[in-house]
C-alpha cells in the first residue's frame, strides 16, 4: 500500500519539471523577445536558449529583427501645377531596437504606412508634374530621409522608400504626347534647316574656289599670250618677216576655228582669197622647215664633236 507521502513526492517532481520547462524560452534566429515582469519591461531575449522566472516574468512582444517590406497603396496626389496623379510605392524597414519598436508606438507597420503615405503627398505635392516624371531618384532620396528621421524614435531604420508608379490622367497623357511630338517636329525642322544652311555654305565656297581657279587660269593664259606677243615683237624688231607671217596665220586660224564651231553657223562665207590663205599656210610651213633644218644642223655638229677622228695608220 502507498502512503500519502509516496504520492505527493512524484506530484511535486512533476510540478517542478513543469515549472522549469515553463521558464525555458527558445528564441528563433532573426527575432527578439521582450520580457515583462508584472507588466513592466525588464530585458530582451536574444536568439537562442533563454530562461525566465515562471509566473513572474512573461514574454511581452515578439519583434521581427529582419528587414521587412511594406506595400504603399495607390493614392491620388495633387501637384504644384494642379495635376492629379495616382501614386503607389514600397517601403523597406528594419527594427534595430526591439523595446522601442514594441513600446514607443502602437501598431508599428500601420504607423510606418501612414507616415510614408503622408510624406509622399507632402513631397510630391510641392513639385510640378514634369519634375515628378523626371526626378524620381530625387523624390525617393527625399522621402527616405524624411521618413527615416520621423521613425527614428520608434527604434527602426528605413532602408529604402521607392515610388513604383506615377499615373497621370488619360487626357493629360494625351496632351503630353502631343507636346512631345510637337517638340520632336520642331527639332527635326531645326536640324533640316541647319543641314540646308551647311550645304548652301559649302556650295558657295565651292563656287568661290572655282571662280578663283578660273580667274587664275585666265591670268596665266593672258601672261602666256603677252609673252608670245613680246617674242613676236622682238622678232619683228630684228627684221624677221617670217615671224610676222606665223603670228598672223595663228590668229587667222583661231578666228576660223571660232567661226566654224558656232552653233548657229551652217554656212561659212570666207571673204578672202584662197591663195592668200594658202600663202599664209605656206609661210608657216617654211618657218617649220627652217626650224627643223636649224635643229638638224646643230645636232650634226654636236655628233661630230663627240665622234673621234680615225687616221689611216690606225686601220692598218
Amino acid at each position: 500500500m502507498f502512503s500519502g507521502f509516496d504520492i505527493i513526492i512524484p506530484v511535486l517532481v512533476v510540478l517542478v519539471l513543469l515549472v522549469i520547462f515553463t521558464g525555458i524560452k527558445t528564441v528563433p534566429q532573426g527575432y527578439n523577445y521582450t520580457v515583462e515582469r508584472f507588466g513592466r519591461y525588464t530585458r530582451t531575449l536574444a536568439p537562442g536558449l533563454n530562461i525566465i522566472i515562471p509566473f513572474v516574468d512573461r514574454i511581452g512582444a515578439r519583434m521581427n529583427m529582419m528587414e521587412q517590406v511594406l506595400d504603399v497603396p495607390t493614392q491620388e496626389v495633387i501637384t504644384r501645377d494642379n495635376a492629379i496623379v495616382a501614386v503607389d510605392g514600397v517601403a523597406f524597414f528594419q527594427v534595430l531596437n526591439a523595446p522601442q519598436a514594441a513600446y514607443q508606438v502602437s501598431g508599428l507597420q500601420n504607423a510606418i504606412l501612414n507616415l510614408t503615405m503622408t510624406n509622399i503627398r507632402s513631397v510630391m505635392g510641392s513639385m510640378d508634374l514634369d519634375e515628378l516624371l523626371s526626378n524620381r531618384d530625387a523624390i525617393n532620396e527625399r522621402l527616405l530621409r524624411i521618413v527615416d528621421e520621423a521613425a527614428h524614435p520608434w527604434g527602426i531604420k528605413m532602408t529604402r522608400v521607392e515610388i513604383k508608379d506615377i499615373n497621370p490622367p488619360a487626357n493629360l497623357v494625351e496632351s503630353m504626347a502631343r507636346q512631345m511630338m510637337a517638340e520632336r517636329d520642331k527639332r527635326a525642322q531645326i536640324l533640316t534647316a541647319e543641314g540646308l544652311k551647311a550645304a548652301q555654305v559649302l556650295e558657295a565656297e565651292g563656287r568661290r574656289e572655282a571662280a578663283f581657279r578660273d580667274a587664275e587660269a585666265r591670268e596665266r593664259a593672258a601672261e602666256a599670250e603677252a609673252r608670245a606677243t613680246q617674242v613676236v615683237s622682238e622678232a619683228i624688231a630684228k627684221g624677221d618677216v617670217q615671224a610676222i607671217n606665223y603670228f598672223v596665220a595663228q590668229k587667222y586660224t583661231e578666228a576660223l576655228t571660232k567661226i566654224g564651231s558656232a552653233s548657229n553657223s551652217k554656212v561659212v562665207l570666207m571673204p578672202m582669197e584662197a591663195s592668200s590663205l594658202i600663202g599664209t599656210l605656206g609661210g608657216i610651213g617654211e618657218i617649220a622647215k627652217e626650224v627643223f633644218r636649224a635643229e638638224g644642223t646643230a645636232g650634226a655638229q654636236r655628233q661630230a664633236a663627240r665622234t673621234p677622228l680615225v687616221r689611216p695608220e690606225d686601220n692598218q
